[in-house]
């Protein structure tokens, strides 16, 4: 689903590592643990989140279904496995000569903020400058979002402060305090379905993976060919980014690539592949994406006909690099077959179960939708409840295995990004009740005439700036009796703020836990994947012109399907 790049921007992603002490110690003759992909986890943008927040889960292994070399870690251990303890000592290295220069820029926020607050004390300014003091209060806000690193200020209580202080605004220069809190809880009720939606999913795909239960699919890759690899790579990551959110996606997949394929460029190319097939894959499903699913919440969007018009499209954003890249001398000459370089863990006690039964969940909201006429985050709870009562039961007893039932995965999940989310959609929603939005809709609209552009724009800014309060502002600037739902705009902003992030590596969370856990840097990916990342962003929105210009898409029989025939 995928994301939270604000603040990703200029953020360093070791900076935030938990350390770590090995506890036990390992004698010289024991070997080396075996460690799975669900050890390491990249928890804030999702595009889940906005900054990136690197933490090792300490799970203890029970003896049961642990390999015999694997070492029991308790939580006062804080252990890691090899994925996040390589990037220990660069944390510490880092951290020990990374010296930022904030005084200035922390005196210029905190005076900003003074200021802006004092001009909020005067009731009749903000009454006749509404506008004006909401403009200023945002700016400084998301400022302080994107210099999250810089500032030392974390992004989730600087979108929530400034959530407040809009608001504030907002009530002092309505027509009356009613108004402003008639219009707070409408906003609120919408914001809260996102909220809740993103708890469930973030929830279940927890519980999945304390189970190991995405080794199902990751098990099943077993060509070391660079050529086939690199398509194989990419339509797993394709796929699977349309269930789940795209950062965890790009975890799951990075982490096989460590196993598969020794460090070198190769690999750093395989995961740039992996930034582009999730931020895909995550476009063409009302649950793939977190910007996607608010536009299907909020009924822009309806689940088959975004399906079948966006999904040539998304394969062709990811066909075209995979094809441009399948040239190159990485992949084409110097890439080398390669056996497993790391040992896999096994899978946890009925993990198989409780991957068919989290995946059939996230896969049932849609349905469950249609079925009801409930909003989604209804069916997600549903899927969540189910889930937890299944894990409680095949776990009755077990004390050892606490951290597989859902009280532990709630303890683990992306916290801070919710809030976030409720910070930054709320702020938004605040300058749509003032009509700054309708303003700047307007504008657009006289400047800009063509919803082509300014949906393609959209889909360019996102690889810069986060697309969450991108499509936010955009359903706050244009109505359904603009663009009626499933129209063409609603379905090109779907695409394009799901795949544009991909041409910048800071554009997106998945890119952004590329970078952290293969140390990839910036000016890297600009030279070696933006330019093909490009490609297929322009390539997809030409497809999606012509497929939608000449009546051509996925095949319909499914629209005869009872309960797909809704939104």
């Amino acid at each position: 689903m995928a994301s939270f790049a604000i603040g990703s921007h200029h953020l360093n992603p070791f900076r935030q590592f938990k350390k770590h002490s090995l506890h036990p110690p390992l004698s010289p003759a024991s070997p080396p643990p075996s460690f799975g992909p669900s050890h390491c986890r990249f928890r804030g943008s999702t595009r889940f989140g906005g900054g990136l927040l690197v933490r090792a889960e300490d799970k203890a292994r029970d003896s049961s279904y642990s390999s015999p070399i694997q070492q029991d870690f308790t939580e006062e251990s804080g252990n890691c496995d090899p994925i996040c303890s390589v990037d220990e000592t660069s944390s510490q290295e880092y951290e020990a000569n990374y010296q930022p220069k904030t005084d200035l820029l922390k005196a210029f926020a905190v005076v900003g903020t003074a200021l802006t607050g004092a001009a909020a004390i005067n009731h009749s300014w903000v009454a006749a400058n509404q506008n004006l003091a909401m403009a200023l209060l945002f700016g400084i806000g998301y400022a302080g979002i994107i210099f999250e690193e810089s500032l030392a200020f974390n992004k989730s209580g600087v979108g929530l402060l400034m959530a407040v202080s809009l608001w504030s605004v907002r009530s002092i220069g309505a027509p009356s305090v009613d108004i402003a809190v008639s219009e707070l809880q409408h906003a609120s009720a919408e914001v809260s379905e996102i909220v809740f939606f993103l708890l469930g999913a973030m929830t279940i795909v927890e519980i999945v993976d304390a189970h190991q239960g995405f080794k199902l699919v990751t098990d099943n890759i077993t060509t070391r060919k660079p050529r086939s690899l690199l398509w194989v790579i990419g339509l797993v990551t394709f796929f699977l980014s349309s269930i789940l959110d795209n950062l965890t996606s790009t975890i799951v997949m990075v982490s096989l690539l460590r196993k598969l394929v020794p460090p070198s460029e190769y690999r750093k190319l395989l995961g740039a592949v992996v930034v582009i097939a999730a931020n895909a894959g995550g476009a063409w499903t009302p649950i793939g994406d977190v910007t996607t699913t608010m536009l299907w919440i909020h009924g822009q969007i309806s689940t088959l006909p975004t399906i079948k018009d966006l999904f040539i499209p998304s394969a062709v954003s990811l066909a075209v690099p995979l094809a441009l890249m399948s040239l190159t001398s990485e992949v084409n000459g110097k890439g080398q077959d390669a056996a497993d370089v790391m040992p896999s863990e096994q899978m946890a006690p009925r993990g198989q179960l409780v991957f068919s039964i989290g995946v059939g969940a996230l896969i049932f909201v849609p349905v469950f939708k249609s079925l009801t006429g409930l909003p989604p985050y209804m069916g997600m709870l549903l899927g969540l409840g189910v889930l937890w009562i299944v894990t409680d039961a095949i776990h009755y007893g077990e004390s050892d295995r606490q951290r597989l039932k859902v009280p532990q995965a709630l303890s683990r999940i992306d916290t801070q990004g919710a809030l976030f989310f409720l910070g930054i959609l709320l702020s938004v929603s605040s300058l749509e009740a003032a009509g700054l939005l309708r303003e700047l809709a307007n504008y657009l609209d006289a400047h800009i005439p063509n919803f082509e552009l300014v949906a393609s724009a959209v889909g360019v800014v996102s690889a810069i700036i986060d697309n969450v309060p991108l499509v936010a502002a955009t359903m706050g600037m244009y109505d359904l009796t603009s663009f009626p739902q499933d129209s063409e705009f609603w379905q090109l902003i779907a695409y394009c703020a799901g795949t544009g992030g991909s041409m910048l590596v800071i554009g997106s969370a998945a890119g952004v836990a590329f970078m952290g856990m293969e140390k990839v840097d910036f000016f890297w990916y600009l030279k070696k994947v933006s330019g093909f990342a490009f490609a297929g962003y322009a390539a997809g929105i030409v497809a999606y012109l012509a497929v939608h210009n000449l009546n051509l898409s996925l095949p319909t029989t499914l629209a005869e399907v009872p309960f797909l025939s809704g939104p």
